[in-house]
């Protein structure tokens, strides 16, 4: 889709200087996924408690293995 969008010059600039992202449409793009990605997380954190008889998620990682003390 093609938008024609008016934005600040230095906040482009600053962007670009961070993410080292030169193409200003690749450079808009990586900010909607990172604003997509926030809003989503927001949400589900709302979502956080409202659910109490929903069992525990278990943990990707595994507990750490007991050193031997010998």
């Amino acid at each position: 889709m093609r938008t024609t969008l008016a934005i600040d010059d230095a906040l482009i600039q600053r962007a670009r200087e961070l993410t080292d992202i030169k193409e200003t449409s690749a450079l808009v793009r990586e900010a909607l996924d990172a604003l997509i990605q926030r809003e989503a997380a927001r949400r589900l954190a709302l979502l956080g408690g409202t659910m109490p008889e929903l069992p525990d998620i278990p943990r990707r990682r595994s507990a750490p293995a007991a050193k031997d003390e010998a």
